[in-house]
Order: structure tokens, then sequence, then C-alpha cells
């Protein structure tokens, strides 16, 4: 079949749905390809690039609607476009079926079918499939690369012979996918960053990208984020309410906004009140991934920056993918690829739009002259439901000192046991084995007892069987060593205090390597 992508007219669209390496691939599946001219060049693919992909560039739109059986774009059609959809014609692209109703009324009386790329479900097989993952990924690093842009100082801190500068503190709200872009971005670029997410369950995630989890301390259960396919579910009045003092609380020592809160078919909720950019320092950034719903600022106008009364730069830009058009395309266009793939299953160039199959089903909105929108809820959960965790039980002051106290007499009664039993065979072995081998094993001994002490008293972050087996030898050596120094001969003296200094090195140094080592990984 053919698939041909046209130009995208949308003002400031700089996207193309098909590049010459997607291109190729289609072609294996057994499609020809078509592209009208000029379609991608503003995201830096020329027309004979397409050409030597093997690609059909035609000169108009409309030659290319009226040729092409499968037509892939970016942005929703428009009336214009719309009226070129006719019977059995496939349109692939982002659709927003909820709020276009109208357009999809269009599309089921041409007879045409429409997969809406928006309306992928979220479950593992799909993820490839996935373009509002893929547009938000690239949303969330360049939310981060515009704030840098619009910020007066260095993301990373550092000190040079001009002076110190303090690193940037930013604020990421929001932990989907363009959250955990920009927390990405934002850490290896530097700067302090914290991230809150009304989901506790991606805290860890989170903070294993170097973020700092913003915790609320309230008690309100929230919905496993399973149930809502990943998305965050709405909070409740009392939690907003929580959320919002936390914000206050954080606003005066943040650098850089980036909030990236929706709730699918609602407005953007506002998170970040006009009184916390008054609260926030001149010079600061507030990027609003939100913007095209409202925003999650309440002074965010969208498309527009604007800066306020106190020099807060707020950001409302909704085209963040298709200010980076080359990577967003080639990403785009993959993920159209994929769809190709499981719509031509034998590679034969035959489309099997399978409504028994829970991707399509899922992205298709309009099929054989019916709306299909809203689809069925998926088969496979979008996510694994998170594992309910049994907080521990808190435990009283009068509690924790009985813990402690029987503790310690535990610990009391283990030692005097173990040196009563000792003393006893030391005794019973002195009642037979000569005075010269006692001498001996009782310098061993108390050598033993001494490195045993000083490794129970080290902390358990630098303890390594290496470091336990060495620093017991040295202590050994160091004991042994400090009962020949009062040796008559100058020759056992010398060896004697050699072996004190060179164990000492190995204890000491091994501890002060080890803390190093353990500093490289700790946030200062």
């Amino acid at each position: 079949m053919k698939i041909g992508a046209p130009k995208e007219i949308m003002p400031g669209e700089a996207r193309v749905a098909m590049t010459p390496a997607s291109a190729k691939e289609l072609q294996k599946l057994g499609h020809e390809c078509m592209i009208e001219a000029g379609a991608g060049m503003r995201a830096g693919f020329t027309d004979t690039a397409y050409s030597e992909a093997g690609v059909e560039v035609v000169d108009s739109a409309d030659s290319l609607w009226s040729a092409a059986e499968v037509v892939a774009k970016v942005r929703p059609p428009t009336d214009e476009e719309a009226a070129k959809l006719r019977e059995g014609q496939l349109l692939i692209s982002f659709f927003w079926p909820a709020q276009n109703e109208a357009l999809m009324e269009k599309a089921k009386d041409a007879g045409a079918s429409v997969i809406a790329m928006d309306m992928v479900p979220r479950i593992s097989r799909a993820q490839k499939m996935d373009a509002l993952s893929s547009m938000a990924n690239i949303a969330g690093y360049r939310a981060v690369i515009e704030a840098g842009n619009n910020f007066g100082r260095f993301f990373t801190g550092q000190v040079t012979a001009a002076g110190k500068v303090p690193p940037a503190t930013v604020l990421i709200v929001g932990a989907g996918v363009a959250g955990l872009a920009a927390i990405g971005t934002s850490t290896s670029l530097g700067a302090i960053t914290y991230a809150f997410d009304v989901r506790p369950e991606v805290a860890e995630q989170i903070e294993s990208m170097g973020a700092e989890f913003v915790f609320l301390d309230f008690d309100e259960s929230s919905q496993d984020g399973s149930a809502t396919g990943g998305y965050a579910a709405p909070s409740s009045p009392e939690f907003q309410e929580k959320q919002l003092e936390k914000f206050r609380e954080l606003a005066p020592d943040i650098d850089i906004v980036i909030t990236t809160a929706l709730i699918p078919g609602r407005p953007a909720p506002k998170l970040w009140t006009k009184d916390m950019v008054e609260m926030m320092k001149p010079g600061s950034v507030v990027i609003d991934l939100a913007a095209e719903r409202g925003g999650n600022c309440e002074l965010t106008v969208m498309d527009e920056k604007i800066v306020s009364e106190n020099g807060v730069t707020i950001v409302g830009y909704t085209d963040f993918p298709s200010r980076m058009s080359t990577q967003s395309s080639t990403l785009y266009a993959t993920n159209i690829r994929h769809m190709m793939t499981d719509l031509t299953p034998d590679k034969d160039g035959v489309i099997n739009q399978n409504m028994e199959d829970d991707v399509i089903r899922g992205a298709t909105v309009v099929h054989a002259r019916e709306i299909t929108f809203p689809p069925p809820p998926p088969k496979v959960k979008a996510i694994a439901a998170a594992p309910k965790k049994d907080k521990p039980k808190e435990l009283t002051p009068e509690e924790k000192r009985a813990q402690e106290v029987a503790a310690f007499k535990a610990q009391t009664r283990s030692q005097v046991t173990l040196l009563a039993v000792g003393g006893a065979l030391l005794l019973l072995l002195g009642l037979y084995a000569p005075a010269s081998f006692m001498q001996h094993f009782i310098v061993f001994v108390l050598a033993i007892f001494v490195g045993f002490q000083v490794i129970w008293g080290v902390a358990h972050s630098l303890h390594t069987p290496l470091m336990a087996v060495t620093n017991g030898i040295s202590s050994i050596i160091i004991v042994g060593a400090l009962m020949q120094i009062g040796s008559g001969s100058w020759l056992v003296v010398l060896l004697a205090a050699l072996s004190v200094f060179m164990a000492g090195i190995n204890i000491f140094g091994g501890f002060l390597v080890t803390r190093r080592m353990l500093a490289m990984f700790q946030k200062s």
C-alpha cells in the first residue's frame, strides 16, 4: 500500500511523520512511500535524501492525499485536510478524540479509518508505539535547556579564581516521562534537583536519578498508578492544600521550576500560584509544560514568554518537541513504523486492522463508518500494581529505651561469658604448657582481641572483606611489635618500630581511602 506523509501546515510545526530511515523500514514491510516536497526540510531531511531512500516526492498536498492509501501526520488534520479523506483511507496521527468529536464525525462520514497515536494504550507491548512518551521525553529534556537559556547562572556549582558560583536549585513538579527526562537532564548538568509527584511509588525512580523526592507529611492513601495507566489520579482538596503549603515553603529557595502535571481529559491543575512566583528570587525561571491545557502556573500565557513584576521569567511554549524537530521526527517516525509493523503482520504490504488486538483497538477511534472511541479497557494492566508495604510499627520512647537496655544487657552477658570461658581455658592451658610458650600465646590472644575490637568499632559502610582481614592482621602485628619494643636488642627495637609504623599506615590509610571512595557516591 502507498503510505504518504504531507507537510504539516500548522504554524510553527517543524516535525514530519516520515524520515528517510523509517521509509526504508516501511518498504521492507512491502509498502510504497510518498512524501510532499519540502515536508522534511524544517526537520533537516531534504527531498534528495528521501529520493535516495526510495521515497516518491510529490509536488502538492492534494496529489499526496489523493494517491496515498495511508496518510501519516503529526498534528490532527485541519478541516481542509479532513475534507480530503476518502472511503477506505487510513489516517495515522495525533488526534485527541475527546476534544475533536466533530473531526471524528467527518472521518466517519468520509468512510476513512483513524488511528490516534495519542490513544496507544500504555502497556508493555505498546511501548515501541507510545508517541506520547517519545514526545514527552523530548519536551522534558528541552524544558531544562530552555530554562538554562533564560537563567542567568550556571547549573553546576563552580569554584574559580574569580569566586565561588553556587549551583542552581531546580524543582520539577510531576515525575511522568517528561518529568523524569527533566530530572535526568538537570542532575547531569550539576543542579541541585528536587522533584515532587503525588504517586509515592515514583520516589525510588527519582532518587535513583540523583534528585531528592519532596515528601509531604500527609496520611492520605494515594491511588496506585496501575489503576490509572501510570498517570496521576486527582487528589483530595486537603492533599492539594498541603501540597501548595509545601511549595510555598520551597519557593524562596528555588531558582528554576519545571511543571509537568497533567491528568488526561482534565484542565491542568494550578500548582504554582501567583504568590509563589512573587516569593521567588529575581532572575528565576518557570517552565510550564502544561501550558496547552491552561498551565500549572497561574501566570502562564500559552505560547508566550513573560516576565513577572519581580523579575521571574515564565515560559508557556507548547512546541518543545518541535523545537528539536530532527530528534522528535526521528522518534515519532519510528513510532509510526512500529504501528505499521503491527498492522502488516505478514510483511506483504497488506494492512490487517485487527480489532481484537489490544493496541490496534485501543488506538483506533474511527473504523468501518463507526466511531470506536472510547475503547474498552485493555485486557492487560498498564503497569503492575505496586506491592503493599507494611509500615513498621512506631515505638514509644519507653519501648525504645527498653529495647536499648535489653540489647546492652545481652551484649554484656555475651562478652562476660566469652571472657570467663577464655580466662578458664588460658588457666587450664597454663597448668600444662611451658612458660615460654604461654608468654607468646598470651601476646597472640591479646593481639586477636584488640584486632577484633578495632574492626567491631568501624562503621558498617567501611566494612569490606579485604579491609576486615588486613586490619585484623595489622592489629596483631602492632600488638606483637609493642611487646617487643622493650627488648634489649637495638635491632629488635628497630624492627618493632618499623612494624608499628607500616601496620599503622595500612590501617589508617585503608580507612581514609575507603571513606574517600564512599564520598564519591554521596551528594554534598
